[in-house]
């Protein structure tokens, strides 16, 4: 009985195990999850209970729910709008494909225009609108809606981005916290980051010093003579800020995988995520971003500026995302993306941003050119070359 279930787990690399599979199929049969008034099971109540029974640490949900998913085809997963904007009205029945020539004579707005145009849309809309040029809705050019095209618009019920250009995001989205037991597929990573290592004595002796006690046992007449030493740590201590969801989706396995690395190799690890730009608050547990934040201010103040502080992310997004008040995706922020990355380089004098984006993008990338220039041109790609001449402006 749902032995099938319990291999997809593990091919999705979750860590369940038998005695943990038998529990949920206890719980089965002793009536955990029942049947509804119309006498079928709920799909719901047996996903809440089998996640409860297996997984065992919140870094796996993602896993587990992608899994779960693949296992029971047809699940439906439904967008949660809590703004009023009919569902009807982001129905994908068309998805706009355009010429270049076509794209070329779409208009862009300035910041305040498409606020102030959105704002309009709502008093006026009162249907279901497809394929226009200015109403809410899909596959069209207007700035507002889903599956379409515009150069900067704000995108409203779809899943992902596709062209990168929304500068903002209407529907909340669940992000997940990246994977820091990630088996690496190489360890090049790793050495990378050890060019940034300085390592240092510290601690009670745990570590046994070999050629001393040769040495004492010898001269103790053969007599096992055993010496110990404080245990050699890295010393160096870093501050990793990684951008996460959106589109960090497209390298989260190579993020992860430098996240591992990172977690191995430095003792003095400290990590906060942030999306897209890093503004007046971070969180460390994706699930909870919204309830459990840390003031910018506070991080700044509690981190000596000897920390290294190391930013992960593509870079990608709307100009206004850096240099505008309100240009955040999710919320208005009362300052601008730009004001926060300059104090937190200036509190953390060695700095460096690691770009998962292939460096060939780069320079059609708007937002990647002005944060590099935020950065003083120190933006390195996540290659194991970037990230060996990073480590080496890290330890000079």
């Amino acid at each position: 009985m749902l032995i099938d279930f319990f291999y997809t787990l593990r091919s999705a690399k979750l860590p369940v195990s038998v005695k943990e599979y038998l529990s949920l199929l206890e719980a089965v049969q002793a009536g955990v999850v029942g049947p509804e008034s119309d006498g079928q099971y709920s799909i719901d109540d047996f996903y809440y209970l089998s996640r409860a029974a297996l997984v065992k640490d919140e870094k796996h949900y993602d896993k587990f729910d992608r899994a779960f998913a693949a296992y029971f085809k047809g699940v439906e997963m439904l967008a949660d709008f809590t703004k009023d904007i009919p569902l009807e009205w982001l129905r994908k029945n068309l998805e706009l494909e355009l010429s270049p020539e076509e794209k070329a004579k779409i208009e862009k707005m300035g910041w305040d225009e498409l606020m102030e145009t959105l704002k309009k849309r709502f008093e006026e809309q009162k249907e279901r609108h497809e394929g226009g040029s200015k109403m809410i809705g899909t596959g069209g050019t207007s700035p507002f809606g889903a599956y379409g095209f515009n150069p900067q618009g704000i995108r409203i019920g779809q899943d992902k981005g596709r062209n990168k250009s929304a500068v903002k995001v209407w529907d909340q989205r669940a992000y997940k916290d990246y994977d820091d037991t990630q088996e690496l597929g190489t360890r090049n990573i790793k050495v990378a980051l050890r060019r940034l290592r300085k390592f240092a004595r510290e601690g009670s002796a745990e570590e046994l010093d070999l050629d001393d006690t040769i040495k004492s046992t010898a001269a103790n007449a053969g007599y096992l003579d055993i010496k110990m030493v404080p245990e050699r740590h890295n010393n160096v201590k870093v501050l990793l800020l990684m951008d996460v969801g959106g589109t960090m989706d497209e390298h989260i396995h190579r993020v992860e995988e430098m996240f591992s690395a990172a977690k191995a190799e430095f003792k003095h690890l400290e990590f906060y995520y942030f999306h897209n730009c890093v503004y007046d608050f971070m969180w460390k547990n994706n699930r909870r971003r919204f309830s459990e934040k840390f003031p910018t201010w506070d991080i700044i103040r509690k981190y000596n500026k000897d920390y290294k502080l190391v930013f992960v992310g593509d870079a990608t997004m709307s100009p206004y995302e850096i240099l505008q008040p309100g240009g955040s995706v999710e919320y208005n922020n009362e300052e601008a993306g730009a004001e926060w990355i300059q104090r937190l380089t200036n509190a953390f004098p060695k700095f460096v941003w690691i770009n998962p984006e292939p460096q060939g993008v780069w320079q059609y990338r708007q937002s990647i050119s002005v944060m590099q220039q935020l950065m003083n041109q120190r933006m390195y790609p996540l290659t194991i070359k970037g990230l060996e001449e990073a480590m080496r402006l890290l330890s000079k």
